[in-house]
């Protein structure tokens, strides 16, 4: 029998961890996040990680687990939070995955593999890149994965350096990769509820009001006891909406009232992406909350589609 799962998605400022909390607490579930930041340890209030009185003694997983100074990766989550899932499940609780970060949640129910690497062969890569400039990596890669090379801007260095990484130490492009993992049939049995709000206007403003909450509550304090614990911006941790544009107004770069309108519209474009992501899932079931979020309300809709979906 396949293992259940119940999924808690949405944009970020949705209530997806009140919700998570409530549930769990109604059918004796725990928590696994599925946020790529929350991972981090010293990193709480940016990343709005769940505080103790949040978590009201539901366990939580994959929260303050890892050190910013380590590049962690998709594949390294699937590999843990799997783990986490299948540690619950053999406890007769109920695994609840809680985040927005899609690639992580794709990922995990997937089951999808990820082809391995050679560390020697990317630094060349991105030295050549450096040297030659996007353009050229670019047109470089158009010689043996047109595909991917259609789907990238040049500046994007990252994907590019993959992709070629990927095919010299294959011989596979990344694309055919993706489109035999996708084959796989889902690793979960998952009943997967999305939450937002009913106006967008509304959901903005939430987003505004908690970056103003998280510079209230010390953002900039924790920016700097990174920073003061030798963590750069180079680092993948430091790249967190939130985080790298603290950090830029700390080393000079702009004032903080500048950081703090740049968090909010970064956040607001996230959410987008959060948006767009979900509305491509057929089979995502939505909440939508008017002005605040109505946990008896959701927790009863939850329950319906548990049973609905067979995870309860």
């Amino acid at each position: 029998m396949m293992t259940r799962v119940l999924v808690i998605t949405g944009p970020t400022a949705t209530g997806k961890t009140g919700l998570g909390v409530t549930l769990a607490g109604l059918f004796n579930g725990e928590i696994v996040s599925a946020d790529s930041m929350q991972l981090y340890k010293g990193m709480v209030i940016g990343t709005a990680a769940p505080t103790e009185a949040e978590m009201k003694g539901i366990p939580h997983h994959l929260i303050g687990s890892v050190s910013p100074f380590e590049d962690y990766s998709a594949a390294r989550y699937v590999e843990e939070a799997s783990a986490c899932i299948e540690d619950i499940a053999s406890r007769n609780k109920l695994p609840i995955l809680v985040g927005g970060t899609g690639l992580y949640i794709d990922s995990l129910l997937s089951g999808r593999g990820f082809m391995g690497g050679d560390k020697e062969l990317r630094e060349k890569f991105a030295l050549e890149y450096d040297r030659l400039g996007g353009e050229e990596m670019l047109r470089k890669l158009s010689l043996v994965d047109r595909e991917s090379a259609q789907k990238l801007h040049f500046n994007d260095k990252k994907r590019i350096v993959r992709a070629l990484e990927v095919y010299y130490t294959s011989g596979k492009t990344i694309s055919q990769h993706n489109w035999e993992t996708k084959q796989l049939p889902e690793r979960y049995k998952s009943c997967k509820i999305a939450l937002n709000y009913k106006d967008r206007s509304r959901l903005y403003t939430k987003i505004n009001l908690r970056v103003d909450n998280m510079m209230e509550a010390g953002l900039k304090d924790e920016v700097e006891r990174l920073l003061a614990s030798g963590l750069t911006r180079q680092h993948t941790a430091m790249q967190a909406i939130g985080y790298k544009e603290i950090a830029s107004a700390l080393q000079g770069d702009y004032d903080l009232e500048t950081a703090v309108d740049m968090i909010k519209l970064q956040s607001r474009r996230y959410a987008k992406r959060q948006l767009s992501w979900l509305n491509n899932k057929f089979d995502v079931n939505w909440i939508m909350w008017d002005n605040e979020p109505d946990y008896y309300k959701a927790s009863q809709i939850s329950t319906k589609l548990l049973e609905y979906t067979g995870i309860i």
